[in-house]
C-alpha cells in the first residue's frame, strides 16, 4: 500500500531502475520483520502478541511510502520489494494467526479458509500494483491488504478483551476471512487518505478532529480499535449501495419527468 503508491505519485521523483533507497527500504524491512515475528507469535501460541506485530507491521508500511514521497526517494526496487513484504506481513501472517487462533478447529474449510486469505492478498497487491495511476490517488479499488489484517488483528483484541466464547469468535473469525478475502479482490471503493486535501480553514477542525481519535481509541484500544477497523472495511459496502440507491432514484425522477 506504501512503496507501490509511490509509483502513482506525481509528486515524488522516481530514482532510475534498480536503484535502492535506505530509507523507505529499512522501514519495509521493519514492516517485513514484525509480520514475521507474528508468524512465530502465532506458532508460539501468543495470538495477542501476533495480534499487535501485524498492526505495528502496518504502521511500518504507511511510514516507508510517506518517506519515501517526502525524500523524493521513489524507486522500482522499492515498490517491488513492498509487494514481496505486503504478502508476507499482510497476506501469510494473519492467514496463519487466524488459521491458529480458530480457524483450526474446521480442519480442511479452516485452512482452505486461510489460503484464500492468502490468495486474494496476492491478487489485490498484482492488481494494485498494474492499474492506472490516477484511480490510485485518491481511492483504493478494494480493501487494502494492511486494513484487512489489522482487521483480523483488532478481532483478535476485542475477543480477547470481552472474552468471547469459542463458538462464536470461531464462527465469526470464519465468516470475517471469508468477507475480507471478497472486499480485497471487489471493485468496492475505499479512501487512501495519502493527499487529505484540506484548505487552511479546515485544517483546525481536522486537527481538533484527529485529538479526539485518538483520545477516543486511547481510552480502550482493543474495543475502539476494532469498531474504528470494522467502519472503514464497511465504508466501501456501503458507499457502494448508497451510491446504487441515489442512481436509481435519480433514474425514478428522470422517467417522471419524462412522462410528465
Amino acid at each position: 500500500m506504501t512503496k507501490q503508491s509511490e509509483q502513482h505519485d506525481g509528486g515524488a521523483q522516481s530514482h532510475p531502475r534498480g536503484t535502492i533507497c535506505l530509507l523507505p527500504s529499512l522501514l519495509t524491512t521493519v514492516s517485513l520483520f514484525s509480520g514475521f515475528y507474528g508468524i512465530v507469535s502465532a506458532i508460539n501460541g501468543n495470538y495477542f502478541h501476533g495480534a499487535v506485530a501485524i498492526v505495528v507491521s502496518a504502521v511500518f508500511d504507511g511510514l516507508d511510502g510517506r518517506v519515501a514521497r517526502l525524500t523524493g526517494t521513489a524507486s522500482r526496487f522499492g515498490m517491488e520489494y513492498d509487494s514481496l513484504c505486503d504478502l508476507v506481513a499482510f497476506g501469510v501472517a494473519p492467514a496463519v494467526l487466524a488459521y491458529l487462533w480458530t480457524l483450526r478447529e474446521y480442519g480442511r474449510y479452516g485452512w482452505l479458509a486461510a489460503f484464500l486469505y492468502v490468495a486474494t492478498t496476492a491478487l489485490r497487491l498484482a492488481r494494485f500494483n498494474t492499474q492506472d495511476s490516477a484511480s490510485a490517488s485518491k481511492e483504493f479499488t478494494g480493501l487494502p491488504c494492511p486494513a484487512a489484517a489489522c482487521m483480523i488483528a483488532t478481532s483478535i483484541f476485542f475477543c480477547l478483551f470481552v472474552e468471547v466464547g469459542s463458538p462464536v469468535k470461531d464462527f465469526g473469525m470464519l465468516i470475517l476471512v471469508y468477507a475480507l478475502s471478497y472486499l480485497m479482490v471487489s471493485t468496492h471503493r475505499y479512501q487512501s487518505f495519502k493527499h487529505p486535501e484540506t484548505t487552511m480553514a479546515k485544517a483546525f477542525h481536522v486537527l481538533v478532529a484527529m485529538v479526539l481519535v485518538i483520545i477516543l481509541i486511547a481510552t480502550e484500544p482493543q474495543i475502539t480499535l476494532f469498531f474504528v477497523l470494522l467502519l472503514y472495511v464497511a465504508s466501501g459496502p456501503l458507499t457502494g449501495l448508497f451510491g446504487l440507491l441515489f442512481r436509481e432514484k435519480k433514474t425514478v425522477v428522470n422517467s417522471e419527468k419524462l412522462v410528465r
